[in-house]
């Protein structure tokens, strides 16, 4: 069989006007083209390096005549090559789409003359792992000198030609993090370059994970600037404080944020947005950062294309709406084939009992349980009663509407409602009227209580002209809610004891006008059992006193144990 380029009249020249190696040309006449040369190879994405990972993936070379290279005389003679490096004169070969190829082993060497030329201030891995030059995400590597993304490192590639431009030597696989020096093309393993693998790719074990939250030793940055672990600041890349809000207030419900620091304890997932989310969990949490910052840029690229762009970069979003699409896509990413059970309804998920009064006029079919678990609907006095089970993950709180006039020094009021009065919308005996989809009366009450649960108050109403924000405060503890006093609570089993107590450990909070504002998060660090109050990047103590004080709009809430 022979090649393309000999049925257009057997010529010796290649694309570039290059002439063809004698061997090389000899080469071609023997072998079978693979199938990859039927389909057109891109321009400026083969630089005759594919890395030496996938190497070890390639079977053996066969279709040699025994004058192949160094590689096929090995394998015939039973030696082992080590691991194989490309030629890198092989792109004519690429080109026709030969795969097979000679290699020669890469030489790992500890003495580098080129660390000294390191330079850790400079390096940045919160971002896609892309070439800067030919915008590729295949075989990137960071040069580590001036934190420059390139690709490749055959004697064609962008990696190589900076080395020979710029003069700097030492370069970063990003996804194996082993370190070359080019262009002399030697592979580095000295320890000394370890921390720089520890911020590409923080590691944690599951001891340090059960220590994490007893650790009250501060960290340092290059800057010589001191950062807490789990309290870092995030950068707001462009109206992306609703976000970090939601990022920073997940980081404290610990079971979430333990499983997510073990990455084995999802690598069955597929889903980017998880492993996007993992990544910033353990970015957030390790101890031996260079900055005292993370950017969630990676994360934010994942949200955008699971959301379709519902939230982008660059328009600002609300957290309510974020936490529950967050909370649900990764459920919907985690969840096992076996059980509709995941780590996120393990923290989160409670269950409702709601019971519906819809006046029976003029409706002819009354259909029982719109998507609901379980329903069951009656008939008395022209009224249809619905009830039915329904598990939820945060509880939305009505707030009363504010005054409408000013007091006698013409100020405006601001009113203040206790969390207590808006919780009886759950206690199974408040009416709540509905609307939408038809006119009805709803009663709710909370039949199973999460570990954690997320609170949220309608402070924003949406009218045909514009949105209006509820400036109500609301007065809430800090520390041991106790909901029996206020909803009718039963236990599942007999022996088992109500845990009904709860402790804040997330306030996020709205500032400023509706549709513009925005958002902060005061958060507890439960190793000191100190506030904090975050908003993006600046991070500052805080007394508990001052969390009650501001307009909460979300709360994370800890079941007592």
């Amino acid at each position: 069989m022979s090649s393309k380029r000999e049925h257009e009249g057997n010529a010796s020249v290649n694309t570039e006007g290059f002439e063809l190696h004698p061997k090389r040309q000899k080469l071609n006449e023997h072998s079978s083209p693979s199938p990859a040369s039927e389909g057109t190879l891109l321009p400026g994405f083969n630089y005759g390096d594919v890395d030496d990972e996938d190497n070890h993936r390639r079977p053996p070379v066969s279709g040699f005549n025994g004058d192949g290279g160094d590689n096929q005389k090995g394998v015939q003679n039973g030696g082992q090559v080590g691991e194989l490096e490309d030629d890198d004169d092989d792109d004519d070969d690429l080109e026709q789409g030969l795969y097979q190829r000679r290699g020669r082993e890469i030489e790992v060497r500890r003495d580098c003359p080129y660390l000294d030329t390191v330079n850790r201030q400079v390096l940045d891995f919160d971002f896609e792992k892309f070439c800067s030059l030919s915008l590729s995400n295949l075989n990137v590597y960071a040069c580590l000198v001036c934190g420059k993304y390139y690709q490749g490192r055959g004697k064609k590639s962008h990696a190589y030609t900076h080395s020979l431009e710029a003069g700097h030597h030492v370069y970063i696989n990003l996804r194996t993090e082993k370190v070359y020096c080019l262009p002399d093309g030697y592979e580095i393993s000295d320890p000394s370059l370890d921390d720089i693998r520890h911020v590409l790719n923080p590691r944690f074990t599951e001891e340090q994970v059960e220590q994490i939250d007893k650790n009250k030793q501060w960290s340092r940055t290059l800057d010589g600037s001191d950062y807490l672990p789990g309290m870092v600041g995030l950068n707001n890349i462009k109206e992306t404080d609703f976000v970090n809000v939601t990022i920073q207030s997940l980081m404290r419900v610990t079971p979430l944020r333990n499983f997510f620091l073990i990455p084995k304890n999802y690598q069955h997932c597929k889903s980017p947005l998880v492993h996007r989310f993992g990544e910033l969990t353990r970015k957030i949490w390790h101890a031996r950062n260079f900055k005292g910052q993370v950017s969630p840029h990676e994360f934010l690229q994942a949200v955008m294309k699971a959301s379709k762009k519902r939230f982008r970069i660059g328009a600002q979003s609300d957290p309510v709406e974020f936490m529950s699409w967050l909370l649900n896509t990764l459920h919907a990413n985690l969840r096992t084939s076996k059980k509709n059970s995941s780590i996120i309804y393990e923290c989160f998920q409670g269950e409702l009992e709601v019971v519906k009064e819809i006046p029976n006029k003029g409706i002819e079919k009354i259909e029982s349980g719109d998507d609901q678990n379980s329903g069951a609907a009656t008939e008395n006095k022209g009224i249809v009663k619905e009830t039915y089970k329904m598990p939820f993950l945060m509880l939305g709180l009505d707030l009363p509407p504010p005054p409408l006039f000013k007091d006698v020094m013409e100020k405006n009021i601001i009113p203040q409602v206790p969390l207590f009065n808006i919780l009886k919308k759950f206690d199974g005996e408040t009416v709540t009227e509905v609307v939408r989809p038809r006119i009805s009366r709803m009663r709710y009450r909370v039949i199973r209580l999460p570990q954690y649960l997320i609170l949220h108050m309608q402070r924003f109403t949406k009218n045909n002209f514009f949105v209006e924000k509820n400036p109500t405060l609301v007065n809430f503890p800090v520390k041991n809610l106790e909901l029996k006093d206020y909803i009718p609570l039963s236990t599942t089993k007999e022996n088992e004891r109500l845990r009904s107590k709860y402790d804040l450990i997330a306030n996020i909070v709205h500032d400023g006008k509706p549709g513009e504002g925005s958002y902060r998060v005061f958060v507890q660090r439960k190793s000191e059992e100190l506030w904090y109050e975050m908003q993006d990047l600046h991070v500052s103590e805080t007394l508990p006193q001052m969390v009650a004080l501001s307009e909460t709009y979300m709360q994370i809430y800890e079941q007592q144990q």
